[in-house]
């Protein structure tokens, strides 16, 4: 019996444990290849002259990109490798995409002005995403520092969609698209607050009320897509400074930056 014993214990400890093989979770990052399939399209449709489509690829991939860490937190599925995957969608769904398509509509016709306010978009928004994850521990989760990058992907798009819509040539817009590129891209890199809407409980109960908004507001979206998304979003891009302003104006703390300024890597971030 003894023996027995003994040949049992030595083929368990004999026996390799095998680690367990690290895997990819399917469901958010599914949303976010969705996402980058947007900015793909958006480019694929400027480069076929179809703008208006460019425009929607655009604002489908804005809709992904909010659902996926939505997702990822509701399953308990965040991974540094989503983050990743997350930021590098970004940056071509709302970074390379818009300055592309605002380029091929409208901004080549400025020649060097134009590829100029171009790159400076496409670089800003290289520049907001690296400080958005270099940040993310330190800043007030109630407000993004400096423009979202899907915000001013909106812009870009949604000014492009309009203008198609109502039948104007990107010729006869250079200027204003000229323009519309250098707010969206410089206001990504400000320190300006724009409201994060992450303090709004998707789990908690809501008056019956707030859902008939909701209904009312996807009806009003559906009256003209253009026009009310592109408004939207306009008074989306001017609430930071209006912010900024109001808290200028009270003497309060206009940085975003929640933690304290003696740490020696937090220097300057409050500037």
């Amino acid at each position: 019996m003894e023996d027995e014993i003994d040949s049992n214990d030595a083929n368990s400890s004999a026996v390799v444990i095998r680690k367990r093989r690290k895997g990819i979770y399917v469901l958010p990052n599914l949303f976010t290849l969705a996402a980058l399939f947007g900015g793909f399209y958006a480019v694929v449709m400027a480069m076929n002259g179809r703008f208006d489509l460019a425009a929607v690829g655009v604002f489908c991939a804005l809709v992904l990109d909010s659902l996926d860490g939505r997702v990822a937190r509701m399953t308990n599925t965040q991974s540094a490798f989503g983050e990743q995957m997350d930021s590098l969608s970004d940056m071509v769904s709302f970074g390379a995409a818009p300055a592309l398509i605002s380029y091929i509509w409208a901004l080549k016709d400025l020649g060097r002005w134009g590829w100029f306010a171009a790159f400076v978009y496409c670089a800003c928004a290289a520049l907001r995403l690296a400080r958005f994850n270099v940040n993310t521990a330190v800043v007030d989760k109630r407000y993004f520092q400096g423009l979202p990058s899907p915000a001013a992907a909106a812009l870009v798009a949604g000014f492009i969609w309009l203008a198609t819509d109502l039948g104007w040539k990107g010729t006869d817009l250079a200027w204003p698209m000229f323009v519309l590129c250098l707010y969206a891209g410089l206001t990504m890199v400000t320190n300006v607050p724009f409201y994060s809407f992450k303090d709004i409980g998707m789990k908690r109960s809501v008056p019956f009320v707030v859902i008939v908004l909701i209904a009312l507001g996807i009806a009003v979206i559906n009256i003209d897509p253009p026009t009310v998304m592109f408004g939207i979003f306009v008074l989306y891009g001017l609430s930071g400074y209006v912010i900024y302003g109001v808290r200028k104006a009270r003497g309060v703390q206009t940085s975003v930056i929640s933690t304290s300024t003696d740490e020696p890597d937090e220097r300057g971030l409050h500037k």
